[in-house]
């Protein structure tokens, strides 16, 4: 069975054909904020990519991809879990410039995603990439366009709510940054979760920056992958959930791996052998912009914004019989 919370005397905001619209209103809503505040354009994007050319991301490098053999041409095709490298490769051969970005809808398959209240096998989020200059990769360009994500977010509420006033749902607009080893700091005797819901209990909004390094007490906070976020300048977006009474984290974002911070990562990784796909070879080489981006949960925003208690509330997955049973008996309807 999947771990399961159910709140006391849980009743949702809103039913589930009222659900289904207001997932509609939340997705075409804050795209359209996300798109002018960051100048990003749609594109289309790939559901499956080349394994042998290092696109597809390795979350924490031990997931398995779902591959599949394609008939036709004898080749391998691997299911994304996300697009994080595949963005930067496409803003160069679209000839993006400095200053414009792409984002698209990324639907993945996560068959090694431990189940819960948030996580599910299918995963869905908006996946952008903007390209920067050297001037603007920094701390303080970071923190701008958090700023701007989650100003987006709130916006979205605001919009969702007029529509549905009876959705009882409230978020801080101002953003509290720390770093993780300042939050491991603050909360040693606690873990990395623990440490999340601790402050974002106290703060209801937070970046909690430089993600993948390892900490004084000689652990990560949380996973990385070497190679496409700069692990002294990413960090996720986290809200506090009043119903869950947890940390939820709405995204993984930062600005990405130069030649530099990418070969000193991948030595610190162990992931040397990975310099002979192409993407990485590129990016070696200078021949890559220098980007910034991440990854938006759709069903996790959806979830956050109408107040829903599991994810499957508001996106279509497989889960066990016995957490369909529980769900079904405390009026937590899967979709």
């Amino acid at each position: 069975m999947s771990k399961l919370f159910i709140p006391k005397n849980y009743k949702p905001d809103l039913d589930i054909y009222d659900t289904q619209t207001a997932i509609g209103i939340i997705k075409r809503a804050f795209e359209d904020k996300l798109c002018l505040a960051l100048n990003l354009k749609r594109v289309s994007a790939p559901l499956f990519v080349d394994p042998s050319t290092g696109e597809n991301d390795d979350l924490n490098g031990v997931e398995r991809p779902v591959q599949f053999e394609i008939k036709d041409t004898g080749r391998t095709g691997a299911v994304v879990h996300s697009l994080a490298k595949w963005k930067r490769i496409a803003l160069k051969r679209y000839a993006f410039s400095v200053g414009e970005g792409l984002y698209t809808d990324m639907n993945a398959i996560r068959r090694d995603e431990e189940l819960d209240n948030l996580h599910s096998v299918y995963t869905d989020q908006w996946d952008w990439e903007k390209i920067i200059t050297e001037e603007t990769r920094n701390e303080e360009y970071l923190k701008t366009v958090v700023r701007f994500i989650v100003g987006a977010i709130c916006e979205t509420l605001d919009a969702i709510k007029c529509r549905y006033p009876q959705i009882k749902v409230s978020l801080k607009r101002e953003v509290s940054f720390i770093t993780s080893q300042e939050l491991e700091d603050l909360y040693p005797d606690k873990t990395p979760k623990e440490r999340e819901n601790a402050y974002l209990k106290e703060k209801k909004t937070a970046f909690i920056m430089k993600i993948g390094d390892k900490l004084r007490s000689g652990k990560p906070h949380d996973g990385r992958a070497p190679d496409y976020d700069d692990w002294s300048l990413n960090g996720d977006i986290l809200f506090y959930n009043e119903l869950l009474g947890c940390a939820f984290e709405i995204s993984s974002m930062g600005i990405r791996v130069d030649p530099k911070s990418l070969d000193e990562q991948l030595t610190k990784a162990g992931a040397d052998d990975r310099r002979k796909f192409y993407y990485h070879k590129e990016l070696l080489a200078g021949r890559l912009p220098l980007t910034i981006g991440g990854g938006i949960g759709q069903s996790r925003l959806s979830m956050l914004l109408l107040n829903k208690a599991h994810i499957g509330e508001v996106q279509v997955s497989l889960w066990d019989e016995e957490t369909k049973r529980v769900c079904a008996e405390n009026g937590v309807v899967l979709l």
